[in-house]
């Protein structure tokens, strides 16, 4: 890393430096993965991930998930602060927030959206591998 000091982030005042909903700011890799934090509020769209599980903590407010099976039942975990989620991989899920802020586990590259996804991406959704703090 030639001589890239490792510095603390303070997710409190990451989260404070932006304001756009479901656009993840990376503060943080770790091996292959990144750590991602977003701003939740509204609907995000259906979609999935072939080959990852996705792990979601709920910072603050509250984050639901929508999942469906593969008969196509659907089922939604609310989560609120301090909650703990894992979507594992291939199953279609659509987050939704009455307004919150999330961090994510995932691999680097791995794209918002999914591999799949159902519909338009609407224009508050940032199809996105993350961008930077």
């Amino acid at each position: 890393m030639g001589g890239m000091e490792p510095k603390p982030v303070n997710l409190t005042a990451a989260l404070a430096s932006f304001d756009d909903v479901y656009s993840p700011r990376i503060v943080a890799r770790m091996n292959d993965y990144d750590v991602r934090i977003a701003h939740a509020s509204g609907e995000h769209l259906w979609h999935a991930h072939a080959d990852t599980d996705e792990f979601f903590l709920v910072l603050d407010g509250r984050f639901d998930i929508a999942l469906r099976d593969a008969d196509g039942t659907e089922r939604t975990v609310e989560l609120h602060q301090g909650d703990v989620f894992v979507v594992p991989k291939g199953v279609q899920h659509k987050p939704s927030s009455p307004g919150g802020s999330i961090l994510m586990f995932e691999p680097a590259q791995t794209l918002t959206t999914g591999d799949w996804h159902e519909g338009d991406i609407p224009g508050h959704v940032d199809s996105t591998t993350g961008r930077e703090l």
